[in-house]
């Protein structure tokens, strides 16, 4: 099983290349969609970015790649006509793709707030085996200033945003943040719109805790809360149920066909069928998936 791990996310790492090969050509840049009230959703390369503007100042939460924080910034400057600086971040995982800006932001005065497993993890040397990379420990301008178990409330700009640990899921330091005024929901990587997600299995994550803790989001969400996922594009619930059905309906899949005695290799060779297919076009394909779900088993 460990050597199929290995040959499904040595393609990982390839993905991974030739999208930092492509980006890299172009200068970065970010896109802004309005959501509700005072909440934008800004994309540029990595995690969602959601910010909050209004009279309290600015809220973002997740930053990106390091080096599109000027393109965040000026992204700002232009939605607030301010210089368009964040009090605060929030940061819903470890993760450079949603933490790479900590440090940009954290030396113009922003307060970053994570789960305590964040600061753990950026603060200590860790090696992430499934995409070949040995992070050293961030700056302590990158590190969370404010840090939380199980959660944490903020009162900003007419809104009260509630920030939960779902724990040993997508990793084990996971945060989902709820804008109860605007019933808005920024899920981080619980949720990768109609894709198959990363589950870091080293950094303590499961794909049986994530699947528990994507039904429990699921009750607490209604037919008209906006949801943002940690990549993609803007959902709903009804987005949510169908990614929800696919993580129980392929984990059972590979589940009965271990218990049949059929190997990791026979599993991939056989796939999960013609429903998932279109799933394991993203940056997490079927084979990859597949190892992530025996690997939580």
């Amino acid at each position: 099983m460990k050597r199929f791990q290995a040959i499904a996310l040595a393609g990982l790492l390839l993905a991974a290349a030739t999208i930092n090969a492509e980006t890299s050509e172009s200068a970065p840049s970010v896109t802004t969609t309005p959501l509700e009230g005072p909440l934008y959703l800004l994309q540029g390369k990595g995690g969602n970015v959601v910010a909050s503007v209004g009279a309290d100042g600015i809220l973002i939460i997740d930053d990106d790649y390091a080096e599109y924080s000027g393109a965040y910034h000026a992204a700002l400057k232009s939605i607030t006509g301010t210089a368009g600086l964040p009090h605060f971040v929030i940061n819903t995982h470890w993760h450079l793709d949603h933490t790479g800006g900590n440090a940009y932001w954290g030396e113009r005065g922003a307060v970053i707030l994570a789960q305590e497993n964040v600061y753990q993890r950026m603060s200590t040397r860790q090696e992430m085996k499934a995409l070949n990379l040995v992070l050293e420990p961030s700056p302590p301008a990158a590190l969370p200033v404010v840090t939380y178990g199980d959660s944490i409330t903020l009162r900003f700009n007419d809104d009260r945003l509630e920030i939960r640990h779902f724990p040993t899921g997508h990793t084990d330091g996971d945060s989902v943040v709820f804008f109860t005024g605007q019933n808005v929901v920024h899920m981080g990587d619980h949720f990768f719109k109609d894709s198959f997600p990363f589950v870091d299995l080293g950094s303590g994550g499961n794909v049986l805790g994530y699947t528990e803790n994507v039904a429990a989001i699921l009750e607490l969400v209604n037919d008209a809360t906006v949801i943002v996922p940690g990549h993609g594009a803007i959902a709903d619930r009804a987005d949510l149920e169908r990614y929800l059905d696919m993580l129980r309906s392929t984990t059972a899949q590979v589940q009965a066909a271990l218990e049949q005695g059929l190997s990791v290799e026979q599993i991939s060779e056989q796939g999960l069928g013609d429903e998932w297919r279109s799933w394991g076009q993203g940056f997490i394909n079927e084979k990859a998936w597949i190892s992530f779900i025996a690997g939580s088993l």
